[in-house]
């Protein structure tokens, strides 16, 4: 990298946070959520959620300027943790990249077909030629140069904002007071009733979550940006405005359409309800807009990955080769294995009846584990600072959103995060060869052995659940 290098500004940085996290989970949020909530608790569940979330902004916010030098996610998490714990935070970032863009591929192959009947609903051979041959085409855009790629992001971004605002606008029109409040709790006895409430909102934490990953976006790029302090401000400026948007797309549908209406919708299931205020017209204009914020999405999320790999192979924590560089600064080496993996992982579209849903609760769970080192990392460099001023106050913000992160990775599911542990298994292999690449003679410490045995572990534990039919995805 030179310092000829183009640098992303902080509204491009702003509209990266914004599209990597505004893909396709929002086109159908409406009846992810609406399948296992009512809007009462579904109310609840997004309060919860936006205070987990800010607070992880917030922490990204006050490390990223107290500490500058680090660069990517998986940086605080090797610098409160150790290496170990750096690669398992990048690596697992680096999952869940690449996992997002198989979800983007099946819900826009499923969106196509609404024009289109052959891709049927998105997991038939045609979706996968016509997925593959844009995921190389995405991924040879980023290997032009990723800060070009931005500026690409920062129009998309605003192209796909306008059928979305449309959607708001014209469903308060439609809004119905006496339909959203019908049985508003969703229990048997339509009064609050705490355990299944409770129940309801951990129902919501996979999609909830789903949808705000790529808030971290911008600090992927962060040794790319104009000013490092434009990183944090793009990260909570993103988040407010990203938590405005879901909540009012995914309880505006619960006044147009009851609940057991919207659980029943296909995806993308904002084209439906759209449809159901307006007309026919309404589902073609929702999916046109849903096709443009995939693929803004996905373009973002085809840079982050390669991204990921290539500042953990300058770390030490992957072999040289995932660091090269072309001449344009791209990490092309990187950007094609993870290209590869997408390749093979798209032919899942044959074998499982919900490959989008799969898809993204395994990228959910990966980031969750990156998040976690983030608020963590938040709590012991504050404790360390206390002496500072507003010390006290980032170590609340730190252990808040840690709580939150420890409870969201258990009420969304820990299959999933077990199931993720098969993946680390390999990336291990590339962990011990570039400390062979760095002369180290010791490979692991006893903690880093423990860490590893719970891994495998847990890996185990997933597939034996998955192939004795215990769970099913």
């Amino acid at each position: 990298m030179t310092d000829k290098v183009k640098k992303i500004s902080l509204f491009s940085l702003i509209a990266l946070v914004i599209s990597s996290s505004l893909g396709s989970g929002i086109f159908g949020i409406s009846t992810d959520l609406a399948a296992g909530a009512a809007p009462g608790s579904a109310l609840i569940a997004w309060v919860i959620v936006g205070v987990g979330i800010l607070m992880l902004s917030l922490s990204f916010n006050n490390l990223i300027l107290k500490r500058p030098d680090l660069n990517g996610i998986f940086s605080y998490a090797e610098a409160g943790f150790g290496q170990f714990a750096g690669f398992i935070s990048g690596w697992g970032y680096w999952l869940s990249a690449w996992l997002g863009n198989v979800a983007f591929a099946t819900m826009l192959m499923s969106t196509v077909s609404y024009f289109f009947p052959v891709f049927d609903d998105g997991q038939n051979i045609p979706s996968i030629i016509v997925a593959s041959l844009l995921m190389w085409g995405l991924t040879f855009i980023v290997n032009q140069g990723v800060e070009s790629a931005a500026f690409i992001n920062a129009i998309v971004t605003i192209c796909k904002l306008i059928p979305l605002f449309v959607f708001i606008v014209l469903g308060i029109v439609a809004f119905k007071a006496d339909l959203f409040t019908a049985n508003f709790w969703g229990t048997f006895s339509t009064n609050f009733e705490f355990g299944e409430v409770t129940n309801q909102i951990k129902n919501c934490m996979m999609v909830m979550m789903w949808v705000f990953v790529g808030i971290e976006g911008a600090s992927t790029l962060s040794t790319r940006a104009n000013k490092k302090s434009d990183v944090g401000k793009s990260i909570v400026i993103g988040l407010l405005g990203l938590l405005s948007l879901y909540v009012l797309a995914s309880m505006i549908p619960y006044g147009i359409m009851s609940q057991q209406e919207l659980a029943s919708l296909k995806q993308p299931s904002m084209a439906y309800v759209f449809e159901h205020i307006v007309g026919s017209w309404g589902a073609a204009f929702i999916s046109i807009g849903l096709i443009i914020s995939i693929l803004g999405a996905w373009l973002s999320w085809t840079m982050f990955p390669g991204e990921a790999t290539m500042l953990m192979s300058r770390a030490g924590m992957l072999p040289k080769k995932f660091g090269q560089t072309n001449k344009k600064g791209a990490p092309t080496f990187s950007l094609m294995v993870t290209a590869a993996l997408i390749q093979v992982f798209v032919f899942t579209f044959l074998f499982t009846d919900k490959a989008y849903n799969f898809a993204y609760s395994l990228c959910t769970a990966a980031i969750l584990i990156c998040y976690l080192f983030v608020t963590l990392y938040q709590v012991k460099f504050s404790y360390q600072h206390l002496n500072e001023q507003g010390a006290k106050k980032q170590l609340i913000i730190g252990l808040i959103g840690s709580i939150f992160q420890i409870w969201a990775i258990f009420a969304s599911g820990i299959f999933f995060t077990l199931l993720c542990f098969t993946a680390y298994i390999p990336g291990i292999y590339f962990f011990i060869k570039a400390r062979k690449e760095a002369g180290r003679k010791t490979l692991f410490s006893k903690n880093e052995v423990i860490a590893t045995i719970f891994i495998v572990i847990g890996s185990i534990i997933a597939l034996t659940l998955l192939f004795t039919g215990q769970v099913k995805v």
